[in-house]
């Protein structure tokens, strides 16, 4: 039976976790986060799934602690897997395992290395999302590939919708390859890096509108920054509009202003001249509608 020891966190991590495990691998660790009170927490909880399988866990602040290292080495893996932990991993840890360090990263790479992989994909109006399993060194996400898996992503997928699909396509992509690795069978294809890009973290003051883009670009950064995450926001002498879901409207209606109402529908005309639905719009944290745009005296952008 392989060993192997595992950081892991959120959806992917769960559902690969249970993966391993259904393909018998003795887990002897798992190392996870303790959840952040002030982020909102919507995904699966891995430290939840150690404890219903009664696997160890840990959430150390600082994985590449000596105390950490000497922990894992003491279980003698086989193989080391991170799916979805948040930290790197030095490489003291990395050279523990008898047989290689694997990362399940959430993208097709060699595109989109680096954090939020897909919320990147949606704002650059990718049409395709996907999760690969690599060999893990010092370099985030630049090891040989071991299996890749695609998933679509539809012109108005969320972020979360995205990232589901993204979760089966990791659960999927470790399943098919696991006999082969666990057989030391597998075939390494090294990344041709210069066909994708490095890409980092995002922060809710990147989800400010720019109404001069165009309205494909604007709708891309709506739905790649909708709930479950802050939301895409302009600040407008009427208060703060966060917008949540649009579509784009392939008519032409002539009206004044940037943000107007039609037929009891709220739209707005981006830098382009195309127009977008706001489909659910909020203002100073209370619902916009056409009824209350004009309660409000038509405020525009």
């Amino acid at each position: 039976m392989s060993r192997a020891v595992v950081f892991a966190y959120h959806n992917v991590g769960v559902r690969c976790l249970k993966t391993l495990l259904a393909h018998g691998v003795e887990v002897g660790l798992v190392v996870t986060h303790e959840d952040n009170p002030a982020e909102n927490i919507w995904f699966g909880s891995v430290a939840q799934t150690a404890r219903e399988y009664g696997i160890p866990a840990i959430t150390p602040s600082d994985p590449n602690a000596d105390e950490v290292v000497a922990q894992v080495a003491a279980c003698r893996p086989d193989f080391l897997f991170s799916f979805y932990y948040r930290l790197m991993l030095k490489a003291p840890l990395l050279a523990t395992p008898a047989r290689g360090a694997f990362n399940m990263h959430g993208s097709l790479l060699p595109k989109y290395r680096g954090r939020v992989p897909v919320n990147w994909a949606i704002i650059h109006g990718e049409r395709e999302a996907g999760a690969t399993l690599h060999v893990m060194n010092e370099k985030p996400d630049n090891g040989a590939i071991v299996a890749q898996q695609a998933v679509p992503i539809l012109p108005d997928d969320t972020a979360a919708e995205v990232f589901d699909k993204v979760t089966v396509a990791a659960e999927l992509a470790l399943d098919r390859v696991l006999p082969g690795l666990l057989k030391g069978e597998v075939v390494y294809q090294p990344q041709d890096l210069s066909k994708g890009g490095y890409f980092g973290g995002r922060k809710p003051e990147d989800g400010r509108i720019d109404w001069s883009k165009p309205a494909v670009a604007v709708h891309n950064l709506v739905r790649a920054v909708t709930r479950p995450f802050p939301g895409a926001f302009h600040d407008m002498p009427a208060g703060r509009l966060v917008v949540w879901r649009t579509r784009p409207a392939s008519q032409t209606i002539s009206a004044p202003g940037r943000l107007f109402a039609h037929q009891g529908q709220l739209y707005v005309r981006c830098g382009d001249g195309e127009l977008l639905y706001l489909l659910e719009a909020e203002l100073n944290g209370e619902r916009l509608t056409a009824d209350d745009w004009h309660q409000l005296g038509q405020p525009d952008l």
